[in-house]
């Protein structure tokens, strides 16, 4: 039986690879059809009897396509890249080099593509802005030395990974969009740019931005004046130094001016506390954050500025902010309480508020309840094991007040919001749906920051306790940063089981225990969450006897393949991801496994996600170094230029 049933198997794989090698044929000989080639036999490989890896320009591993590079072969037309939807292994492109023209292709449709060469073409058309929206892999885009019109498609500077950009020797218009990171090199000399440059490109060469006459800002030598047009004149000495007296005599009247204040402060402190007031707006109402957060003041003493020692140092160790980072500039909880209020959400311990400090800063205080399980010396003690934490993936507390009836933590704010937001609210919002690669990547940063926690707080059962998707902030490049760990020895234990991610593991709602894997199993309903769009909270009761839970729901869907029903909608192109996606899955229900024993530990997890993510990012790297030094000699033969390109 166990033969019969390996033979099957057999049978059955054959069938599915000779299939996939049918359709890649199929699309190969459909895209062909929409080219001009002008040099004759260029393509002439391209038959049925041969294997496709044998085609000229046709650049395979492991005997999967994943580049096409078909380069100096006279190639006019327009690209039907709705041809190559089914080459789920394609990631780069390159038809440098030829005379193609028309529209813009459709490369947003290859989501996974990684390089695209267009030099040297014929292009004369505008791009649309949304060419390269839901391209999150994208890292290289040549498209110098053709006529491209129009602006520069914002889309292309809003994705992390995009390392190589060149427009130079086209007629792009407008400004500079605005790039969230440095990249490796970008290039847009002689084109008609205007504006200033970017502050994150202003330390790149100038040569990368000349033959642009109404560009201005640094590198180059152009000062930008209001709105943005370009000074005739380059920068003088004598400007300079008039600038420079001018910000010394403007930083000794703030300075004056902030002496003043701080005194006129000190006096308005003294007569409020003499007079047993809570302190009070300029209009004589309570300070916003008061008001809205409901942060009593009686812990501030009864005394007033001329107290006795004993009073005064009372009321100094009292109301103090204690500070984990030594890199913030230093504020008082008076700073924070005069400060404007803004409501963030309610959470199930308190509320979080935004303010704005008088030098500009963005904080946010969060204001816990039900935390009085620990006393002063254990609470002090356990905050400044959390203020030593230091990880890419972890928003640090700032400082914290310490109170037998409330705590208070200060965090940097963060622009992006939660990730709950950017899952579940984001229409309301008017921001776009999260796609394919950045929710991956929101995966792998989580399951960093859990096992850095684990690693460096081994005491306790549950590091983080207290996981999910509203306690995932986003940073401006959408890397993940956790928020509400470490709770557990501070919560009151009644408090803790009511309210806590932890507590609604199965092993405590069946066995009241927590264990170092239930973390594992947050993160698995976690990526769960991440992949179907899906509320953990929000499934209804499915019998008298027992809920339907999220876990079980994606299993009752799921049978082991591609099941689109089962994942968000929202979530956008997919194409070529299929793959990747259901590997996400089976790892998302493999750390929601409900017996503790069988489900995979916290490494094991991070693990799984890291080799997803390097099978995308390593192999064509390794391949393509390995293919370019065997293929040298007849590239020559064949007469495809190799100067400085590289598909990867």
């Amino acid at each position: 039986m166990n033969s019969t049933s390996l033979l099957l198997f057999s049978i059955v794989s054959l069938f599915l690879v000779a299939a996939n090698g049918f359709w890649e044929t199929e699309s190969l000989l459909k895209f062909k059809k929409s080219l001009v080639i002008g040099r004759a036999g260029a393509l002439e490989s391209w038959d049925r009897k041969n294997p496709t890896c044998t085609w000229t320009g046709v650049l395979c591993h492991q005997g999967k396509i994943w580049g096409l590079r078909l380069e100096n072969i006279e190639l006019s037309g327009s690209l039907n890249i709705e041809a190559l939807t089914s080459l789920r292994s394609l990631r780069s492109l390159s038809f440098m080099n030829n005379k193609l023209n028309g529209p813009f292709p459709e490369f947003k449709k290859l989501g996974a593509l990684k390089s695209i060469y267009l030099s040297n073409n014929q292009y004369d058309v505008e791009i649309p802005r949304d060419a390269f929206d839901g391209m999150g892999w994208l890292k290289k885009l040549h498209l110098e030395n053709n006529k491209f019109v129009g602006e520069i498609p914002s889309s292309i500077a809003k994705y992390p990974k995009v390392l190589e950009v060149r427009l130079d020797g086209n007629r792009f218009t407008g400004q500079i969009p605005e790039f969230t990171h440095e990249l490796h090199m970008l290039n847009l000399s002689n084109n008609g740019l205007s504006g200033p440059i970017p502050k994150v490109l202003s330390k790149m060469d100038r040569k990368m931005f000349e033959g642009n006459k109404e560009l201005c800002g640094e590198p180059l030598d152009m000062e930008c004046t209001s709105p943005y047009n370009v000074s005739s004149e380059p920068k003088k000495r004598s400007k300079k130094k008039t600038s420079k007296f001018l910000y010394i005599a403007a930083a000794v009247v703030a300075a004056l001016l902030a002496i003043l204040i701080i005194i006129g402060v000190i006096i308005a402190i003294c007569r409020r506390r003499r007079n047993k007031q809570p302190p009070l707006s300029a209009d004589g109402e309570p300070s916003s954050l008061q008001k809205r957060a409901g942060i009593q003041d009686s812990d501030k003493g009864q005394s007033s500025c001329h107290s006795q020692n004993r009073t005064a140092k009372r009321m100094i160790h009292t109301t103090k902010l204690t500070f984990l980072r030594d890199d913030k500039e230093k504020f008082e909880l008076q700073d924070l309480l005069k400060a404007s209020a803004e409501i963030l959400g309610s959470g199930c311990f308190g509320g979080s508020y935004k303010t704005v400090l008088s030098n500009g800063s963005n904080m946010v205080v969060k204001r816990f309840k039900h935390m009085n399980n620990a006393g002063s010396d254990e609470f002090q003690d356990h905050m400044k094991r959390l203020g030593r934490l230091k990880n890419d993936n972890l928003l640090p507390i700032v400082a914290y007040y310490y109170k037998k009836e409330e705590k208070l933590f200060v965090f940097d704010f963060v622009q992006k919001g939660s990730l709950a937001g950017h899952l579940h609210g984001h229409k309301s919002l008017g921001q776009p749906s999260l796609d394919w690669p950045t929710r991956l990547n929101i995966v792998k940063g989580v399951g960093r920051g859990l096992l850095y926690l684990h690693k460096n707080l081994p005491s306790l059962m549950a590091p983080h306790g207290h996981l999910k998707s509203s306690n995932v902030l986003l940073s401006e490049n959408f890397e993940p940063l956790l928020t509400d760990y470490g709770l557990i020895p501070m919560i009151n234990e009644e408090s803790a089981q009511e309210l806590m991610v932890a507590y609604k593991s199965p092993e405590f709602l069946t066995q009241s225990r927590v264990t170092k894997k239930t973390d594992v199993w947050g993160l698995g309903v976690l990526i769960l969450e991440i992949l179907t769009g899906k509320f953990p909270d929000s499934f209804p009761q499915a019998n008298q006897e027992k809920e339907e839970t999220m876990v079980s729901w994606v299993k009752s869907i799921f049978k082991g393949e591609w099941t689109q029903e089962l994942f968000d909608q929202e979530m956008g192109k997919t194409n070529n991801c299929e793959e990747e996606i259901l590997k996400l899955l089976r790892i998302g229900l493999s750390c929601c496994e409900e017996e503790v024993e069988k489900r995979l530990d916290i490494r094991e997890a991070v693990a799984k996600i890291e080799d997803l993510m390097k099978e995308r990012e390593q192999g064509d790297d390794d391949f393509y170094s390995t293919y370019a030094a065997s293929e040298a000699d007849g590239r020559s033969s064949r007469g495809v230029s190799s100067e400085g390109i590289n598909l990867a």
